[in-house]
């Protein structure tokens, strides 16, 4: 299993608002991609700020590339991150998972 990490950050008066944008864009096409076996989306509220950190996992890379596309490096945006996110955060990042629950 292969977890793909990616990382945005909004303003905290607008995480509940993002998060449920991310539930109708991302969360859903993850469900809907064959390979996906979930995800976990953590949030972190600082001051002003809001991080969200995703945590999708994977069966393998294939199954990643049937959401991302051939380069499994680039993050995935929709039309209205834009006017969520501070900034488009280019990569995401990739681990084998060795361990889970």
């Amino acid at each position: 299993m292969i977890a793909r990490l990616w990382h945005g950050r909004t303003q905290a008066a607008r995480a509940d608002e993002y998060f449920e944008y991310l539930r109708r864009t991302g969360l859903e096409e993850y469900s809907k991609t064959e390979g996906n076996r979930g995800v976990y989306v953590l949030r972190r509220i600082e001051g002003d700020r809001a991080d969200f950190i995703l945590v999708s996992l994977w069966d393998s890379l294939d199954a990643i590339r049937r959401f991302s596309g051939p380069d499994i490096e680039k993050a995935v945006y929709y039309p209205e991150d834009r006017d969520f996110l501070e900034e488009l955060e280019p990569n995401v990042r990739h681990y084998d998972v060795l361990s889970a629950p």
